[in-house]
């Protein structure tokens, strides 16, 4: 799955799992935000119910551009395990493909899909994401000190 180990949160942390269809582009963006921004309280996953081969490079890019690593993001199938450990599912374009799994909590995020989009509008992706993710961070972790949005 794609996290970091070094900053996944503990036992105690929430799982978020972002799912979109090819786990190239919106449900990175999510994970990776989340995990800059959570400081190790949040574990992140992303995931695809169809994932490509890698994520898209105009999503790399932008996300580099404003000092977040991708270099290890590879998309990865979302499965009804994952789905089951975590303490919410964030479905983004997936849709009906997304397995259920009673007892978590879905949101979904009606955003764009980045793939193959000019730079003006991954970066208004980002920007939308990054809003979405920083509030989704005050809602689990009331008590986080987010710091300035990358994007500042």
């Amino acid at each position: 799955m794609n996290d970091t180990p070094s900053t996944s949160g503990g036992a105690d942390a929430p799982q978020v799992v972002f799912a979109c269809v090819r786990n190239g582009g919106r449900s990175v963006i999510s994970r990776v935000l989340t995990e800059h921004y959570a400081q190790g309280r949040v574990r992140a996953l992303s995931a695809g119910t169809q994932p490509g081969e890698h994520i898209h490079p105009e999503v790399a890019d932008a996300l580099e551009r404003l000092g977040l690593d991708t270099s290890r993001e590879e998309p990865t199938r979302l499965t009804r395990e994952t789905i089951a450990d975590s303490t919410m599912a964030i479905t983004l374009g997936c849709g009906e493909e997304c397995p259920y799994v009673p007892g978590v909590k879905y949101v979904d995020w009606p955003v764009a899909d980045p793939g193959g989009q000019d730079p003006e509008t991954v970066r208004a992706i980002v920007a939308d994401l990054d809003e979405r993710v920083r509030g989704l961070l005050v809602e689990l972790v009331p008590d986080l000190d987010l710091g300035p949005s990358v994007l500042s």
